[in-house]
């Protein structure tokens, strides 16, 4: 293929691509450190604190992982993309899953994490 017939993604596009990329991965660590410190807290109160924290950092890797195999599909689509509309249509479909999934972890983690405070405040019988 020469020089010329190579496609390449303009600057404009890169840029947004890269702020969107970075909104989601600012997005997330902030959802990891609330998780994270939600653990800790939770650590020294008996076992079911042990198991409620367990269970929060266990969602927190699960969706780590579930999102970081997201990001590398993304990748790897735009790679292989064609042309300018691929690439757009990619980066659309994309940023709206990540959305979506990341609206949906913070509901689901929320839901875990007032489950696991009820549970450390309960009175023991």
């Amino acid at each position: 293929m020469a020089d010329g017939d190579r496609f390449e993604i303009p600057k404009e596009m890169r840029s947004m691509a890269e702020a969107s990329f970075e909104q989601a991965r600012k997005a997330f660590d902030n959802f990891i450190g609330s998780a994270q410190q939600t653990a800790a807290s939770l650590s020294g109160r008996g076992e079911t604190a042990r198991a409620s924290a367990k269970d929060i950092s266990s969602k927190a890797i699960s969706y780590a992982e579930k999102n970081v195999q997201a990001s590398l599909a993304y990748a790897q689509s735009l790679i292989h993309a064609k042309d300018l509309s691929e690439v757009m249509r990619l980066h659309t479909e994309y940023v709206q899953a990540q959305m979506k999934a990341l609206a949906e972890q913070a509901s689901e983690m929320g839901q875990t994490v007032t489950k696991a405070a009820m549970d450390v405040a309960k009175p023991k019988a």
